[in-house]
């Protein structure tokens, strides 16, 4: 039997705070611009860095609210994860011009940039407490393993 995956997890930086909308269906969207870096360093020894931008959207559905969610907690410069499946799409602008566009279609949004200690998960099954009263659980997160961050790619042979 043949398979395949489509999965993205991300972790990085909000580049601005989420542009959420509402749809001609009543639908409410969000969408992010995430930032991930890596660092290296050259043959010379200098250290060097790479960004990523990444457009991610997330979606008001039957079974969470993610787009609430993060107009609601998420703004610029905050760290986050999310995980999802990448989508290529092209229409018809004005124009007439065909138009590209990639993007993360999300569907777990995880705030690493917890006020205080915490961290905050929304996620299909637990958006339903948080949107019933009840407070999201503490997930373990990467500020818990630093060391996870840190490491140094240097013996990678790119």
């Amino acid at each position: 039997m043949s398979r395949s995956l489509n999965k993205v997890t991300l972790i990085g930086n909000l580049g601005a705070d989420p542009e959420v909308r509402s749809t001609a269906n009543g639908s409410r969207v969000a969408t992010l611009s995430i930032a991930t870096s890596r660092q290296w360093k050259n043959q010379a020894g200098e250290k060097q860095e790479k960004t990523e931008w990444h457009r991610v959207v997330l979606w008001n559905n039957k079974v969470s609210n993610l787009a609430d969610i993060a107009e609601r907690y998420c703004k610029k410069g905050d760290k986050v994860y999310v995980e999802g499946s990448i989508e290529y799409r092209s229409w018809q602008d004005r124009e007439g011009q065909t138009r590209y566009t990639t993007e993360i279609n999300g569907r777990e949004l995880i705030l690493l940039s917890g006020r205080g200690d915490s961290s905050e998960s929304f996620t299909p099954s637990k958006v339903g407490a948080a949107a019933a009263g009840g407070a999201p659980r503490k997930e373990e997160s990467l500020e818990d393993f630093p060391e996870a961050l840190d490491a140094e790619d240097d013996d990678l042979p790119f």
